[in-house]
Parts: C-alpha cells; structure tokens; sequence
C-alpha cells in the first residue's frame, strides 16, 4: 500500500452476497434474456410494466403537496410583469434546476426572470439572509423568490426575504425538519409531511420539472399560446438526478432514460453535448456514468471551487462555440479540484495512519479535518474515506467567522441525517446547522467544538451500526457462464438500464487466475484473467484506484461488471473489478 495510507486490518471481512430474487422471473422470460430476468428479478421487478419507461406513465403533477399555490404565485407574477429571481445550489442539481426554472417560466410568459447562485464561501448553503442581502429588495411589488433544490430548513432565510419584500415559493427536495420555514408562502417538496405524491425520491431538478409542468397546464387553461415543450427539459433532467446520487426509482428511471434517449438523438443542449465531448465521451452513446463521472464533476466543480453561475451559463449555452467555451472553463476548473482533492486525500490518509483501524478498535463513525482544506471538496474527501474504511464519515474544513464547514457521507443502512438530528437533540448548539439525506449531508459548527462534535458523532453512530452493518458486503448476481463473457452480453447489459442508485448496474462474482498485471496511469491496476472454469478465453480487467497488485500463484474469487471497453473507434469486452479475496 503507498506510503501513508492506513492499514485496514478489519477482521469484518468484506462479505460477498448474492441478490435474492424479490422480482417475479417468470413474469420477465418475455425478455427471452435469463440473464436479464435474473437480474431484474434481483431488482425487485415482479411486472413488466416497472421496465416501460414511456413519458405517458409519469404520475400526474396533481398529487404533489403545495404546487397549485406555487403556481398561482407564479402565474400572479407573470400577469403582473412582476419579477421572478430563481435562487439555486452550487452543484449539478441545483445547475439544471436552475437552468429548467428560468427557461420554462420564459417560455411560460415571464418577462422579467433572473437567478442568483450562491457561493459555497461567502453566502453559505441555499437561502440564506445573506443572499437575501445580497439580492436587496425586489424592484416591484408582487415580486417572488424560487429557491430550487434548497430552502426546506431556509427558515431565517425566508424570514428576511419576506421582510425584504419578496413572496417566496420554495421547492426542494432535501428531508425537511421538524417545522417547515412558516413566512413560505407555497412549498413544493414530496418528502414535506402530508405529500401524497408517488415518488419521494426526486432530484431537485425533477421537483421543478414537476412544477414547470403544473405551470404549463395553468397558463394552458388560461388560454396561453407558444408553451414550452416539457420534453426539451429531459436532458436536464437526467443530467441533475443521476449527478445528484439520487435512487433511480420507476419514475427517475423514466426522467433520466427519455433524458439520455433525446441526447442520443442529437437534441440536447449544446452546452450538455460539450461536456461530454470535452471529457471524451460520445453523446450519442451517453450513459449514467458518462454523466456521474465525466459531466456532473465538471459542473460540480465551478460550485466547489468558484461560482456555480459559470455551470448555469454552460447549460444556457444556445451555440456550440459559447457552449464549448463555458465546458472548457468547467473543466480547468475541475482539473484544479483534483488536484486539491489528491492533497487532500493524502491528509486525510496520514491522520488515519495514526488510528487503529482493526474491526474492534475503530471508531463507528470517523471525523477527519484539515487546517487548510477547501470547504467545496470536503464531501468528496468524506466519501473517500468512507470508501476506505467502511464506517460514516464526516470531513471539516475552514468557514468563515470561525466556523468549521463539513460534509458527511454514510455508508448502506446508516441514516447520517437521522445521526446529526440525534446528536442536536442530545447536545443543543452543538452543530449550530444541518440538512441533507440517509446518505449525504452537510452541517457547520464551531471550530471550537470539533472535539466534541467528534465524540458524539462517534456515540450516536454506534448507536445504530449493527454488526451487519460495519461489515462491508458486495451484493452480486451471480456468477457468469462461460458464455456470458462476450461484447454482446457487455452491450446489452449496458443498454438495459438506465443503472443508477438503487437500481445498481448488474455486478457479478466467480474464480479466476490471473495471467498478467501491471500499474497503468500510477493509479490502476491492469489485468489479463482467465475464468478458473469453464471454457471462456483470456479476458482484459481493470481495476480503478487500486495500487497494489494480486498474489498470481492462486486463483482469486472477483467481484466485478461486465463493460464495453471504447477505445479509438474499437469496442471490446472489459472486466472492471472492484474486489478480490483468495478463492
């Protein structure tokens, strides 16, 4: 292992699972594909119906808690000539978001629409009354402030924009607290108490695509001509709710498969088909990870290390020179936030090397923090540790006034925003604000309570991390027939999708010798395997992030996907490993 990083030493062995069919395969073998009706099955899919992804199924807006009186707020505005400022979050979601909410309320009549995008630094998260100062009173009467994807717990926020003058509507999609923000005139959110709606699931970007399809059918009946088209949204769509981690229930899956269908096609946004080609994808074979890994990270990094509106401004791009122009900005941008976030990572590495990390001794949820890291990376620094150590994590950094800004990541079962809303309740004022999900959150207190903040961080997780939990476990689909190991079966897992969390790619475990191996990239371990039975031939593999090579004189048992491998106009089979144990 490379010097500095910690030994784990776990004696919770990762365990590898294989899925429980909880779907219906017989009611799949229309599919004429085993392989695929296995895996559906391991999804939960018991009816055809959940793998029809026409727009003609999506659950009416109707049901969704407070959009009738966000949409009257609005359509008041429009009539009036009054303005609308849209106010946003500095990642992808709250990009797209954004970007949807001001061309839709244009399209929808809006004459006098802007937006503000805060920055992580200088205003904090979401609507906070320093954005409110910021924006200053509104210029005429009647005029409203829309948050998206943000404002549910924006309760001193919209306070003072209420008192500035503005009507504010929000919409949002993070778990809300005990109390909504009381001066709101309208919220918009499926997880707020007493919705009804039939996901609560959505990205802020689906939340407002809801809302703009509410608005569309008012502004019809009122007789409204030259509307917006909903369907030439769904590029955002997909882009903000895979970027977002959301669970790809029946109805994301829908939004983000006619979202990559229309970029496929050649009708996404210019700026959308510009990040790709920049990261060296093809639009017209984008997938979720093309978008999770290549356009969401460059987006993400104008919100984390400078000012988000850069990310709006490469979605609004109406030509392909302005759009490859702004894409280019992203990415530079992105190229300095890895290279922060390597150095990091090399903290955070060294302070682990000092912790006991054996499965008795380490802490049930870890804190980590550097004197000088950059408050926008601190949630990638998290998730990377949790990575490594299996455990909840919570990464610091240096705010303003004093303050420490962290992020949070947790691991599958453990609630983190459940453990922060414990931990405020056992020691009042401790964490001075929180919000976010089960998975990821993000919270701020002072720098002189880090120590604090550390022990009950500790106590309230182990509260709650059960012994199954600790152990990390590769939930599988089996093993593969010799037959399997093919371009076709590769392609046409690929294209079953879309894959995503909570409707994972199918992944796969069996033995396996290996035949060769070398470091490629200083970071990746390259690999020619042969399967331990069966028939199959020598294939490739590639282990990302792995710096350590495998012993060759046995045979391993590998956990891995099956993927297609595009390199130079050639397509070949990939096998893309991310654990092994000695068989």
């Amino acid at each position: 292992m490379a010097s500095g990083q910690p030994r784990h030493v776990d004696d919770e062995s990762p365990r590898i699972v294989e899925r429980e069919l909880t779907g219906d395969v017989t009611a799949l073998a229309y599919l004429g594909q085993p392989l695929l009706a296995r895996i559906y099955a391991g999804r939960g899919i018991a009816d055809p119906a959940e793998l029809d992804y026409a727009l003609s199924h999506l659950p009416d807006f109707s049901a969704l808690k407070g959009v009738d009186g966000a949409v009257s707020i609005l359509c008041a505005a429009i009539d009036a000539g009054a303005p609308i400022c849209v106010v946003g979050d500095f990642d992808a979601d709250g990009a797209t978001s954004t970007t949807l909410a001001l061309e839709a309320l244009s399209a929808c009549g809006a004459v006098a629409v802007d937006h503000f995008m805060p920055q992580r630094a200088t205003h904090g998260y979401g609507l906070s009354p320093s954005v409110v100062e910021a924006l200053g009173p509104p210029s005429a009467a009647g005029a409203v402030l829309l948050t998206v994807d943000n404002g549910i717990a924006a309760h001193a926020g919209v306070t003072a924009a209420r008192a500035a003058g503005w009507r504010v509507v929000i919409t949002d999609h993070h778990l809300p607290g005990d109390t909504l923000p009381a001066d709101a005139e309208a919220v918009v959110n499926p997880n707020q108490p007493g919705c009804e709606f039939a996901s609560k699931r959505l990205a802020g970007v689906g939340v407002v695509f809801y809302l703009m399809a509410a608005l569309r059918a008012r502004r019809a009946a009122q007789g409204a001509t030259h509307l917006p088209r909903l369907g030439d949204f769904l590029d955002l769509v997909a882009v903000g709710t895979v970027a977002d981690v959301v669970p790809l229930d029946h109805l994301n899956r829908t939004l983000v498969a006619q979202g990559l269908r229309r970029i496929r096609a050649g009708r996404g946004r210019p700026g959308i088909v510009a990040l790709a080609d920049i990261a060296g994808r093809d639009h017209r074979r984008l997938t979720p990870d093309d978008i999770g890994f290549a356009i969401g990270p460059r987006i993400n990094a104008a919100g984390r290390l400078d000012d988000m509106a850069i990310g709006v401004h490469c979605l609004r791009a109406a030509d392909p020179d302005t759009a490859r122009a702004a894409a280019e900005q992203l990415s530079a941008i992105n190229r300095d936030r890895r290279r922060a976030q390597r150095r990091m990572v090399a903290d955070a590495e060294q302070a682990l090397a000092h912790l006991s990390l054996s499965g008795t001794d380490m802490p049930a949820g870890l804190v980590v923090h550097g004197a000088d890291w950059h408050e926008g990376i601190v949630g990638l620094i998290a998730a990377r540790v949790r990575e490594r150590v299996h455990r909840p994590v919570v990464a610091f950094a240096p705010g303003a006034n004093g303050e420490l800004k962290g992020s949070a990541r947790s691991i599958p079962g453990v609630h983190v925003r459940d453990i922060l809303a414990a931990i405020d309740a056992r020691h009042a004022g401790l964490i001075r604000r929180f919000g976010g999900h089960a998975q990821a959150a993000g919270l701020s207190l002072a720098a002189a309570d880090l120590d604090d903040f550390r022990q009950a961080f500790d106590t309230a997780t182990a509260d709650v991390l059960t012994p199954a939990l600790r152990t990390r476990a590769y939930l599988t689909d089996g093993e593969l027939s010799a037959g399997d190991f093919t371009l076709e079966t590769a392609k046409r897992l690929r294209d079953a999708g879309p894959w995503g969390a909570g409707f994972e790619a199918p992944l796969f475990h069996g033995r396996f010798h290996i035949l060769s191996q070398r470091i490629v990239g200083e970071h990746h371990l390259k690999l020619r395997l042969s399967p331990a039975a069966g028939d199959a031939p020598a294939m490739a593999g590639i282990w990302f992030n792995r710096e350590e090579t495998l012993e060759e004189t046995i045979a391993h048992r590998l956990v891995f996907q099956l993927a297609v491998n595009e390199f130079r106009g050639q397509e070949n089979l990939d096998l893309i490993v991310v654990h092994a144990e000695p068989a």
